[in-house]
């Protein structure tokens, strides 16, 4: 698998990151996971097919996670050359459907038939699901009432993907022997809430899932001015750790 971290970024505005967006290509799978303010023009920024993927994958409801999908179907709609005809399907937390019809009747049927096929899937904790070659499966954790964390499984090796997420034993079995672990480590531990992670609490699951590499994103800046990955080490992680980009490109 290929991971593209399109948007690492927060709510907070940074001239240099997107918020929450990440790329997924397997052979001709194409998986868009998140898609916060910011991610179109990454997209385009990275050089990815953003016209030809076809799957999103949603992990919980906050804006800097969502708050561009209407932007990115109206610019399948309206921007390209050839209309697009292939299908889109969207997975996500329970709800999403109603999330997507909220948004379809403030801003026009459009975004629910835009002119190709949307069909909607509400991923549940529980068996994987086929998602364009792709086996996906999610698990919930302490952030909001939605919130999934996610793993993708492709051709002998997995990736997981915290999406927002406090402390949580159990992530550490969801995770359990991934070979890339993409995590959030939000706040410093003076500051962190228990809706998030800091380098404390990402070290520990860490070291509970026993994945040998990290990827850190979704960074505050009151963090991001500090040496992540050596509080990181010094809580007892000793893989290695990779401080994401916009634009940071990594196999699986």
């Amino acid at each position: 698998m290929r991971l593209v971290t399109v948007g690492t970024g927060t709510v907070v505005p940074d001239p240099e990151r997107a918020s929450a967006c990440h790329w997924i290509e397997d052979g001709e799978a194409r998986l868009l996971v998140d898609c916060g303010a910011g991610a179109l023009q990454g997209l385009a920024r990275c050089g990815l097919a953003w016209a030809d993927f076809g799957h999103l994958i949603i992990s919980h409801f906050h804006t800097d996670h969502i708050g561009e999908i209407p932007s990115l179907i109206f610019a399948l709609r309206h921007a390209l050359e050839t209309p697009r005809r292939a299908p889109l399907e969207v997975w996500g937390p329970a709800g999403t459907g109603r999330l997507f019809a909220a948004w379809a009747d403030a801003l026009g049927s459009w975004l629910v038939e835009p002119g190709f096929e949307v069909s909607i899937h509400e991923l549940r904790p529980g068996p994987a699901v086929d998602v364009g070659g792709v086996q996906v499966s999610a698990a919930q954790t302490p952030h909001t009432d939605e919130s999934l964390a996610l793993r993708f499984e492709a051709g002998g090796s997995a990736l997981g993907y915290t999406g927002d997420t406090g402390p949580s034993e159990e992530l550490g079995e969801f995770f359990r022997g991934a070979d890339l672990l993409l995590a959030e480590c939000s706040l410093p531990e003076e500051l962190v809430v228990d809706i998030h992670l800091s380098p404390i609490s990402l070290a520990r699951l860490a070291n509970d899932a026993g994945v040998r590499r990290v990827a850190v994103t979704h960074v505050y800046p009151q963090l991001r001015r500090l040496d992540v990955p050596g509080l990181i080490r010094q809580a007892g992680y000793s893989g290695e750790i990779i401080m994401a980009a916009d634009g940071s490109e990594l196999h699986v």
